[in-house]
C-alpha cells in the first residue's frame, strides 16, 4: 500500500466512527463478490457497533459488493422508527431482516445474508438439511435451523418472523427454505469464515447427490466432536480474514478507503 493510500484511509479513519470495523466489512464484501456467492444488488450484510446490538453498519441501498469502500457504509439504528423515511435509506429488506435480528438477538453481532448458488439450491430441496458427509459439512452438525415458512420479500414483520428463529446462541446458521442462507457471528471475520464455509459445505453436499451414490454419513458423535473442534481452532476466521485483507491491499484496491 503506498503512502499516499495510508495517508488517505488514516484521514477517512480519522473522520468516521467504526474504521476498523467498516474496513472488515468492506473485504468482506469484496471478497463475496469475488467468490460469486452475491447475487447482484441484493443482499446485505450488518455489523452491531454498540452493546446492545441495534447500532449497526450496513451496506448503502443497492451498492455492488464489488464497489463498496469503508467509507460507504451506512451507520443505522434498529430502533429509529424514521430511518426508512430519510434521504440515503436502506433497502426495505435489509432494514426489515436486519433490522429485526440487531433488534431482537443482541447475540447476533455481525449478520451476513446471501443467494449462494449452492445454499440457495439445498433450500431449495423438501429436505434443506445438511447431513455431515465431510469435515465442512460437519461444521454445522446442530448448529442451523431450517426455515421452513418463507412468506415472500423480507420485509419487517418477515424479517421478525426470521429472527424468533435466532434465540438459540448456538444456532449461527440459518437455511432460509426457498431464499438463501443467512449467518450470525461475533464479528466480522467469524461470520464471513462461516459464511464461506457453508457454501463449500452446500457445495460438496449438491455434488455428492448428483454421483446418484449412497452417502457415508458420520455418525452423531464424530460430526459433533469434529464441529466442536472446529469452533474451539484458534484464530482461524481472524487469519481467513487478514490473508483476504492482505491480498487485496497487495492489488492496490480501494476497499479500505
Amino acid at each position: 500500500m503506498s503512502q499516499t493510500h495510508l495517508e488517505m484511509t488514516s484521514d477517512m479513519g480519522a473522520n468516521l466512527d467504526h474504521w476498523q470495523q467498516r474496513v472488515d466489512m468492506a473485504a468482506a464484501f469484496r471478497w463475496t463478490a469475488r467468490l460469486n456467492m452475491h447475487e447482484a444488488v441484493a443482499n446485505h450484510f450488518s455489523l452491531a457497533v454498540n452493546d446492545t446490538g441495534s447500532q449497526f453498519l450496513m451496506n448503502p441501498n443497492q451498492m455492488h459488493f464489488a464497489r463498496i469502500k469503508a467509507s460507504d457504509l451506512l451507520l443505522l439504528d434498529a430502533e429509529d422508527k424514521s430511518t426508512m423515511d430519510r434521504p440515503g435509506a436502506p433497502d426495505p429488506t435489509a432494514w426489515g431482516l436486519h433490522g429485526s435480528i440487531h433488534r431482537l438477538c443482541p447475540h447476533a453481532r455481525c449478520v451476513m445474508h446471501v443467494h449462494s448458488i449452492h445454499a440457495t439450491v439445498l433450500a431449495a430441496l423438501a429436505d434443506s438439511s445438511l447431513p455431515p458427509i465431510d469435515q465442512n459439512t460437519a461444521t454445522f452438525f446442530n448448529r442451523y435451523v431450517i426455515d421452513d415458512g418463507y412468506g415472500g420479500l423480507a420485509f419487517e414483520d418477515e424479517g421478525a418472523r426470521c429472527a424468533t428463529m435466532l434465540t438459540d446462541p448456538k444456532v449461527k446458521t440459518m437455511i432460509m427454505g426457498n431464499h438463501g442462507v443467512l449467518v450470525i457471528g461475533d464479528s466480522v471475520a467469524d461470520t464471513f469464515n462461516r459464511l464461506y464455509y457453508f457454501e463449500r459445505a452446500a457445495e460438496t453436499y449438491i455434488r455428492a447427490l448428483q454421483t446418484g451414490q449412497k452417502l457415508r454419513i458420520l455418525s452423531d458423535e464424530i460430526a459433533e466432536k469434529t464441529a466442536q473442534e472446529l469452533e474451539d481452532y484458534p484464530d482461524q476466521s481472524e487469519r481467513h480474514l487478514s490473508e483476504l485483507k492482505a491480498m487485496l491491499d497487495e492489488e492496490g484496491s480501494n476497499y479500505a478507503s
